[in-house]
């Protein structure tokens, strides 16, 4: 019988999740039958024991302020607008900043 390597040594982990999700997620392990630490126990085991990979590929969502101001910088780039000059030196940089 194969010793657990990780028996006796425990470690709090402290996440945050959307509401949303983690009331998905208990809901479904408790339809299964298990409680919601021990998927996140064997998960985490999973990820260490490189069996399981997370694959980041989703598209990123910006709040409404964040994506406005993106907008505005594509916009002002195109039109060639508050667009720093190539420096080639730190101190031509300063220089220019603090002007």
């Amino acid at each position: 019988m194969a010793k657990n390597k990780y028996k006796n040594m425990t470690s709090t982990v402290i996440i945050n999740v959307d509401s949303k999700i983690k009331e998905q997620a208990m809901k479904r392990a408790k339809s299964e039958g298990i409680p919601l630490s021990a998927v996140l126990k064997l998960s985490l085991r999973a990820y260490a024991e490189k069996r399981f990979n997370v694959d980041v590929s989703e598209e990123e969502h910006f709040n409404d302020r964040t994506r406005r101001q993106i907008e505005r910088a594509i916009n002002d780039f195109k039109k060639g607008k508050n667009i720093s000059p190539a420096f080639t030196s730190v101190a031509q940089m300063k220089k220019w900043l603090d002007n």
